[in-house]
């Protein structure tokens, strides 16, 4: 989540007690408390959000066409969705300052809750205008929910675990991703519009009681004067550090947040274009051809989990993981596009799942690294950057598949990619042999203890 010197939840209540903060931070497991049932419980209101937010991606899409009936105001309504995740991402920091992050998304869920029961009672005769509310709505709720939990992860399980915590909740949403896109189809057959939405808006209402009944802590304690200014000053020195980024932060995590946004725009290439490659590769039957790709990915997403579990122990990873990860995935999500047999495509989406589970886990930890003063920033610069590039490269993808084929447009996007990696990698090398990392104040790229600022492996 954004989180530029945000002040903790418990700092912008000047006049509480420590009693009363503790309290409106929820009673997680604490710093030490590790991936218990109790985070367990948190994953699994996640994924079943998650799951009306797939489903609801397919319905909210032909429900947009029905209601404009057109392709531009399809168009118009994600775009429309987009920017304002775009906005909620710039202000989620802000947001961060003046409330809990437990409060963030439990108003999220219930804000989207509504917007969607909104639209399942008027299902029937849906103006433009309530249309495009709803998907500024949903547009900036999800972005703020999501940008609050990964923020609040280390306050949840603590600093130790929050690479495995990462893991169950990459495992949870692709779960929820092939569940959501596989009943899209029959709940609008059976149910029709109305049905998707009231489904959606459950799912919303289910993790907001259940957040509020677990009360998982979100908020880390707030700091010590002595230790605030250490922070402070520590990006003050009395020589410039030309390796710092802007706004004060390290150029290496910066570096990672532009690489996101690289990502981001890529990836709209392959979801643009493998709806095209599926019709033409399965003219019978696109949907089986897609549902088979994307169930593979799921599988390669929890595989990533299971193997950083087991060779995290003891390790940490950082910008170089990243970087091979998103470089491997970019390789892999080309090689999809070449015309393989269905058991090559399987093999090659499974691999492309592994590295997109493999990068999301290991940004996600290497962000958390950061104080949590800085981890709403963070993430709300994380979430602007892909929402931008996703946007982008969607509107750009699209009328390249309009001249180009498939694997030309992937390629050339994908291409792009690699490149931003290969960037990162030599400047995480040039930066790791510069002498003054040894004053270890930009966080190591391997094997660094919890607190440096790189994540551990579990």
């Amino acid at each position: 989540m954004s989180q530029a010197g945000t002040a903790d939840a418990g700092e912008s209540s000047s006049g509480a007690t420590e009693g009363g903060r503790a309290g409106t931070r929820g009673g997680g497991e604490g710093q030490g408390g590790g991936t218990g049932g109790r985070f367990r419980a948190v994953v699994g209101a996640y994924a079943v959000s998650g799951y009306g937010n797939y489903l609801n991606l397919i319905a909210l899409s032909l429900f947009s066409f029905q209601v404009t009936g057109s392709a531009f105001g399809v168009g118009a309504l994600m775009a429309l969705r987009l920017f304002a995740g775009f906005l909620a991402g710039l202000g989620s920091a802000a947001l961060a300052a003046r409330t809990t992050r437990l409060r963030i998304m439990v108003g999220a869920d219930i804000s989207q809750g509504v917007a969607m029961t909104v639209l399942a009672l008027c299902a029937d005769r849906t103006p433009v205008w309530l249309l495009g509310c709803a998907v500024v709505v949903t547009g900036a709720g999800n972005v703020c929910f999501t940008v609050a939990l990964r923020s609040a992860v280390p306050a949840m399980v603590g600093p130790e675990a929050r690479t495995r915590a990462n893991g169950l909740l990459v495992t949870g949403r692709s779960i929820a991703t092939v569940l959501g896109f596989a009943s899209a189809a029959p709940v609008i057959a059976f149910g029709g519009y109305g049905a998707a939405f009231a489904l959606n808006a459950a799912s919303f209402a289910v993790c907001a009681v259940a957040l509020l009944a677990l009360r998982p802590r979100t908020d880390a304690e707030d700091q010590e004067p002595e230790e605030l200014g250490r922070e402070e000053g520590a990006g003050r020195p009395g020589r410039r550090r030309p390796w710092r980024g802007a706004a004060g932060l390290p150029g290496l995590l910066l570096g990672m947040i532009l690489l996101r946004g690289v990502d981001a725009l890529a990836s709209s290439s392959h979801n643009v274009a493998l709806p095209v490659v599926a019709h033409a590769a399965e003219p019978s039957a696109p949907a089986l051809f897609m549902t088979r790709f994307w169930v593979a990915w799921a599988v390669g997403t929890i595989a990533a989990h299971l193997v950083l579990k087991r060779a995290g122990k003891g390790r940490a990873w950082g910008e170089r993981a990243f970087a091979w990860g998103t470089l491997a995935m970019s390789v892999c999500f080309v090689a999809a596009f070449t015309g393989l047999p269905a058991a090559g495509l399987v093999a090659v989406a499974a691999c492309a799942g592994f590295a997109d589970g493999w990068t999301e886990i290991v940004y996600t930890s290497r962000l958390q690294a950061a104080p949590d003063r800085q981890r709403s920033r963070l993430f709300g610069m994380s979430a602007t950057a892909e929402t931008a590039g996703f946007a982008v490269g969607t509107v750009l993808a699209a009328a390249a598949l309009e001249a180009l084929p498939a694997l030309s447009v992937v390629g050339v996007f994908h291409g792009t990619a690699v490149l931003a990696a290969l960037f990162l990698l030599a400047f995480a090398v040039t930066t790791a042999r510069s002498p003054s990392r040894t004053h270890g104040s930009e966080g190591d790229t391997h094997g660094t203890r919890p607190g440096t600022g790189t994540p551990p492996g579990a």
